[in-house]
């Protein structure tokens, strides 16, 4: 085997951007989450 050189970087590929794709879904659904718990002030159950 020859060793890989350094200046070299492996491309990304399309695993890479389902990667941050599925990333940034996570932090938008976050987001709305957050969003959604501020109109109830955040009581997700009735006092008893």
């Amino acid at each position: 085997m020859s060793p890989q050189s350094s200046d070299q970087k492996p491309s990304p590929d399309v695993y890479v951007g389902l990667l941050f794709v599925s990333v940034t879904a996570l932090i938008i659904g976050c987001v709305f989450l957050v969003l959604e718990l501020n109109k109830y002030d955040w009581a997700l159950a009735p006092a008893a």
